[in-house]
């Protein structure tokens, strides 16, 4: 039996990030457009399953595409939603510390580091994510972009904290000025939670 995703819980409710991400765009990012990828997830890991009973290789490869797809997406919003955080809760102030150093010593500044992220988001073509990533390799972050829901694991880095950049996290609320959506979600990025994935990446 396959184990089935679900949609992991939110620490906030949907009106909690406004004015910078509306409740409505809330709502619907978690209840439709994630859910969607959780339970598309799930047909094709029962199907994959199934598939992989009859030693189909072939229907395995062909299910390979929505795997990744609709995987990518539940891990990529999982990790989202943990990187956000109201200010009441200290949403978008990061206290000094080893991941205010990292960033200074890889960007210069935070400051820096905002711009550099901020302008590789918007520069984005059609839909896809913005990361801060941990390259344990070579021991240091890194800003990578990934396109549709193409996780960061994919080009070998650990995410830290990701800004979804497709429409449907923006458009309600922002239009097609992906640059307003993307300059106000730093005031409730939640840099206790990438902190922590930040001292989890190091080990």
């Amino acid at each position: 039996m396959v184990l089935q995703e679900k949609l992991p819980a939110l620490g906030y409710e949907f009106g909690d990030l406004e004015p910078y991400i509306a409740s409505e765009i809330m709502m619907l990012h978690y209840t439709k457009h994630h859910q969607a990828y959780v339970n598309n997830l799930n047909k094709a890991l029962e199907q994959y399953a199934e598939a992989e009973a009859r030693n189909d290789i072939a229907q395995m490869i062909a299910l390979e595409s929505a795997i990744k797809f609709n995987g990518g997406g539940h891990v990529n919003h999982s990790i989202f939603w943990t990187n956000l955080a109201p200010k009441a809760a200290g949403g978008g102030t990061l206290e000094k510390g080893s991941l205010l150093d990292a960033i200074t010593a890889e960007f210069g500044s935070l400051e820096a580091f905002i711009e550099q992220m901020s302008a590789r988001a918007v520069a984005i073509q059609g839909s896809g994510w913005a990361w801060l990533g941990f390259n344990k390799t070579k021991k240091r972050l890194e800003i990578a972009t990934c396109d549709n829901q193409d996780p960061l694991s994919t080009k070998g880095l650990v995410p830290l904290l990701g800004i979804d950049v497709w429409e449907h996290s923006y458009y309600l609320q922002y239009k097609n000025v992906r640059a307003d959506y993307v300059k106000a979600i730093w005031n409730v990025v939640n840099w206790k939670n990438v902190q922590e994935r930040f001292e989890l990446a190091k080990k």
